[in-house]
């Protein structure tokens, strides 16, 4: 089969704005994007810039909108996209900077992940062995562990798009690890961050972030636990 993949251009130092370049690809409905994307750059076009890493759905470096919505390319097959002959679009993720084509600023993202102190807190003496903690209290937290930093979560958020102060559905499930991970100190100091103009009370529930998560976090619950977290001071 084949399809044409429509990807987003922009080369800051020879554009004016942002163009479409279509390109005929041979590909295996099995194929993912991020193979299509490999092929162009590698055989057709070696201009073509993107972000990609581990290619496996793991360090989430290759988030993209893919068809009007936020994927990992290196996970979503053709076959899920068009039939034969048919159009993929692929653009860079919104709300952040386009550095050249596929590829953005990511800066703005991590400040905000660095801004709610994604660490593990505790200045107790040091224990002689593990810092143990029943599985009930483990997997109170289990869900924000998964997330990889895509920001596909993030950058499917409209107020993140009119707001770039805005944490961030992705920075709000970081802090959640470890706001309530039974062992960490620094509760306190995470809500108060939260509940600044910039924190959670900017979320308005759309669930865009909870159906762009690649790894199927429930994104907007553990926003809403954090929000209760944040009225009450508590956990």
């Amino acid at each position: 089969m084949h399809v044409n993949l429509k990807i987003h251009r922009f080369h800051p130092e020879q554009d004016k704005k942002a163009h479409w370049e279509t390109y005929k690809v041979e590909c295996e409905p099995g194929d993912r994007v991020l193979d299509l994307l490999n092929h162009i750059k590698w055989y057709v076009d070696p201009t073509l810039t993107y972000r990609r890493s581990c290619a496996h759905g793991i360090c989430g470096s290759d988030a993209m909108l893919i068809n009007g919505r936020n994927r990992l390319a290196c996970k979503i097959l053709i076959k899920d996209l068009a039939k034969d002959g048919g159009t993929i679009t692929v653009e860079p993720i919104r709300g952040l900077k386009v550095e050249k084509d596929l590829l953005v600023d990511m800066e703005p993202f991590f400040e905000s992940y660095r801004a709610v102190l994604p660490f593990f807190i505790n200045d107790d003496p040091v224990p002689a062995g593990e810092r143990l903690q029943t599985q009930e209290d483990r997997e109170r937290f289990d869900q924000g562990t998964k997330c990889i930093l895509c920001a596909a979560c993030t950058t499917s958020c409209p107020i993140f798009w009119v707001n770039g102060r805005y944490l961030g559905p992705a920075s709000i499930v970081q802090a959640h690890r470890f706001i309530f991970d039974s062992r960490d100190k620094g509760t306190s100091e995470r809500l108060n961050i939260l509940n600044q103009n910039t924190g959670v009370w900017r979320c308005r529930t759309a669930y865009n972030c909870t159906e762009a998560c690649p790894r199927e976090i429930p994104v907007t619950q553990l926003i809403e636990e954090v929000k209760r977290a944040v009225m009450y001071q508590q956990v």
